[in-house]
């Protein structure tokens, strides 16, 4: 995650969606070019507690993002009585987007999380392009972090399981990549909530 703007540099996020709930994983290093600028950045934010959004490029547009998803969400759940679904979510963070087309917001994000349709993972890209995923990456460190899911991930899999995998994929791209680094944030989403991991609880993760 940059000051300055490129939705694929200064960060890694990965998402993986389990048969009983979604992974999300990132690193927590923000930077300005060369420069680090924050080494305990939040790349993974709680929409509420089915969903969850990473953030990857300009650090003020992301948190705006954020901040604006998190009223919609309260605002919907006030109105109707009930949760937004995680594809009504990643649909109007689209809608948002695109209606910013000629003047950006200049990120690239994940949603994640659980509802009545199971889980589920969507890609978005900065001006609302959407794409359902299985497992994504996003920022500078994206093409190492696909080595890892590509060779580890399988249909079927539990939280559980894909939890070292998310961690390992983040561990491997602070290793590779420059942008990316200070440590690893680790969220699961299941029918139980939102549940984020502690330093100690990753370690053990990553000696699996």
């Amino acid at each position: 995650m940059e000051q300055n703007f490129d939705p694929k540099k200064g960060t890694t996020t990965v998402g993986l969606v389990g048969k009983d709930g979604v992974v999300l994983a990132a690193d927590m290093r923000a930077s300005m070019g060369y420069f680090i600028a924050n080494k305990e950045a939040e790349k993974i934010h709680k929409l509420d507690d089915r969903i969850g959004m990473t953030i990857a490029g300009s650090v003020g547009d992301a948190q705006a993002l954020v901040r604006w998803m998190q009223a919609e969400l309260r605002l919907y759940n006030l109105q109707n009585g009930k949760h937004m679904s995680v594809e009504s979510t990643a649909t109007l963070l689209s809608n948002i987007l695109f209606q910013q087309k000629f003047f950006p917001f200049l990120v690239q994000l994940v949603v994640a999380g659980v509802d009545e349709n199971g889980p589920s993972i969507f890609n978005l890209d900065p001006i609302g392009g959407v794409t359902t995923e299985k497992y994504t990456s996003t920022g500078s460190g994206s093409p190492v972090a696909y080595g890892v899911l590509e060779s580890n991930y399988k249909e079927g899999m539990n939280v559980e399981q894909l939890l070292p995998i998310a961690a390992r994929a983040i561990n491997i791209a602070m290793k590779r990549d420059a942008a990316t680094g200070d440590g690893i944030n680790l969220v699961s989403i299941t029918s139980k909530g939102y549940k984020k991991y502690s330093k100690e609880e990753i370690e053990t993760l990553l000696k699996k």
